[in-house]
């Protein structure tokens, strides 16, 4: 997860948080969550990267569509991320 960019780690707690997320829904959480728009060319690469690390699989809905989940790396590295961050500011949030 250190090396990881705050997007990539953004994609990363998307794709774990719904179920077999396709690019579009992808984006439009992105796009939420960011309050504007996120382009192609800088989504599909950053997936592209994530999925090379390990922390996401990446399948075919169809031959237009890649659905994207999370392995058990990728479970691992968001479950110690959130014990990092608990460490130091989880009481302060509660």
């Amino acid at each position: 997860m250190y090396d990881l960019t705050a997007f990539q780690r953004d994609l990363l707690y998307i794709v774990a948080g719904l179920d077999d997320p396709h690019g579009l829904a992808i984006k439009e959480e992105l796009e939420d969550y960011y309050e504007k728009e996120v382009h192609h060319g800088r989504l599909y690469p950053n997936l592209d990267t994530i999925v090379d690390k390990g922390l996401i699989d990446k399948g075919h809905l169809d031959q237009r569509t890649n659905i994207y989940s999370l392995t058990q790396r990728g479970r691992r590295e968001l479950e110690a991320r959130r014990k990092w961050e608990d460490e130091y500011a989880g009481e302060e949030f509660d």
